[in-house]
């Protein structure tokens, strides 16, 4: 980490309109979900050339401690831009010509679940999967499977512990899956707290792993339903190391009535424990 210039992008401020993914050289700028980002600090020489272009005076450089600018891994991830590009994937992706690199593997698609089924061979268990991506910071907020739907929200590690995932929690729910030891939590909140908001889900489903860490997930989505200003309850799933459901528990909206501050003082729970072999 040095002391340099680094560009700044206010958020509140930005349209998405794009200018400035153009006028970066570097590629340090993309559009991702409506708001123009820094995508790395290695990639940003600090020298704003990307401020003139915008028409709503959301970008400003400022001195702080970052990542040093990289040449070689810039000019790097720029050929992975133009490869992909050259090979049509970044019109696949549905990306407009001001929005940026996108990575193929990100691309939004919902798939036929009756088709899946139909095609599988009789030996094996079809997927459940309704959709892609799946991990929290790659999917959308506007994706169109988070509208109004039945979504899970799973600890990455569910899906392995638990045989029979799939058709016992996926079927028939969007899904966005993640670690709230390893990953961002903040980011998720927000994330999720957006989706929330602008899907407007029927219901919230979460699941996660008996050990401390992993109850986490669900501290998430208090907080995020709590930001998103929707009056939503939730299942919370506990699965034990074995996979099975060792817990089920209602959380009802989390926003406490006014005059109250703290959770202790605001009854939001309804518990039922259950052991499902």
């Amino acid at each position: 980490m040095v002391l340099r210039n680094v560009v700044k992008i206010d958020e509140e401020k930005c349209d998405g309109c794009g200018q400035c993914v153009d006028a970066c050289v570097e590629g340090a700028i993309e559009i991702i979900d409506g708001k123009a980002k820094l995508v790395s600090e290695v990639y940003c020489d600090g020298l704003g050339a990307c401020i003139g272009h915008c028409p709503q005076d959301a970008i400003t450089v400022e001195r702080r401690e970052a990542d040093e600018f990289d040449e070689d891994a810039t000019k790097t991830y720029l050929a992975a831009k133009s490869n992909c590009a050259q090979d049509g994937l970044l019109q696949d992706a549905g990306t407009h010509e001001h929005e940026g690199f996108k990575c193929p593997g990100s691309m939004t698609k919902v798939f036929d679940q009756k088709s899946q089924s139909s095609t599988a061979v009789s030996d094996e268990i079809p997927s459940q999967l309704g959709h892609w991506p799946v991990q929290l910071k790659l999917v959308s907020p506007q994706a169109p499977y988070f509208k109004n739907a039945d979504l899970l929200l799973a600890a990455d590690c569910v899906p392995f512990a638990m045989g029979d995932f799939h058709n016992r929690l996926l079927s028939g729910r969007s899904v966005a899956v993640g670690c709230p030891k390893l990953d961002d939590a903040q980011l998720y909140i927000e994330k999720l707290a957006e989706i929330i908001k602008v899907g407007l889900p029927n219901s919230l489903t979460v699941s996660h792993m008996e050990v401390p860490c992993c109850s986490g997930l669900a501290n998430i989505a208090k907080e995020a339903i709590t930001r998103s200003g929707v009056s939503l309850s939730f299942e919370d799933i506990t699965i034990d190391l074995q996979g099975n459901i060792i817990k089920t528990e209602t959380i009802k909206n989390n926003t406490c009535k006014e005059g109250l501050s703290h959770e202790s003082d605001c009854p939001t729970k309804e518990c039922s424990d259950s052991r499902i072999d």
